[in-house]
């Protein structure tokens, strides 16, 4: 299964996909802003916006959230350390996932799922090589697969790049431009990949 071209191009897009979520998740509260459009604040106690909006103004909390949610989200997209971001990856997704069940955040709990879903297809996809944390020998072959490809590592670099750029550096509402020069970006680099796949 691992030697297939298909279902490791699929693993790969699936690290950029949760780890691009993350890593845009995570600049809003490294900047210090809220996550919603208005204040919380006047919203019921027991409702998501007041829930909120107390992350918010906890402070140092709330970028602390977020700079977790950016390397664990860069660790993933760069495809050099994916084990490590997928084991961080999982109890910061479960969270989520129980916080969006505990509120009512409408369908956003299919989108958390889905995401704790592929965390967890990460992990399994690794599982030879991260069960020595239970313990046990790792028992499949080093031999190199696509995934294993700089191009990659080199895709990973420039959608952290192309992100941090739109978030950061142009503008907090540029979204547009982001989200058509990312399938761009992916099509060019699935272009690549899968022509260099004779290499392995």
């Amino acid at each position: 299964m691992k030697q297939n071209t298909w279902a490791q191009l699929f693993i790969i897009y699936t690290r950029y996909l949760i780890g691009f979520a993350f890593i845009f998740a995570s600049i809003v509260k490294l900047q210090g802003l809220r996550f919603t459009a208005e204040s919380g604040a006047e919203s019921p106690i027991n409702s998501a916006w007041h829930f909120f909006e107390t992350l918010y103004l906890s402070g140092i909390y709330w970028k602390f959230l977020g700079f977790v949610q950016l390397v664990a989200g860069s660790l993933l997209i760069t495809q050099r350390y994916p084990k490590l971001g997928a084991v961080m990856f999982l109890p910061i997704i479960a969270n989520v996932f129980i916080i969006t069940i505990s509120y009512d955040f409408n369908g956003t709990p299919i989108i958390t799922g889905l995401m704790l879903l592929a965390t967890i297809l990460l992990l399994f996809w690794d599982w030879d090589s991260l069960k020595v944390l239970v313990n046990k020998k790792p028992t499949a072959s080093d031999k190199k697969r696509l995934e294993h490809d700089s191009i990659w590592i080199i895709l990973g670099i420039i959608f952290f790049i192309a992100t941090i750029s739109v978030k950061f550096i142009i503008s907090t509402t540029a979204l547009m431009p982001l989200f058509i020069s990312f399938p761009i970006i992916g099509l060019i680099g699935l272009i690549i990949g899968y022509k260099r796949r004779k290499l392995y």
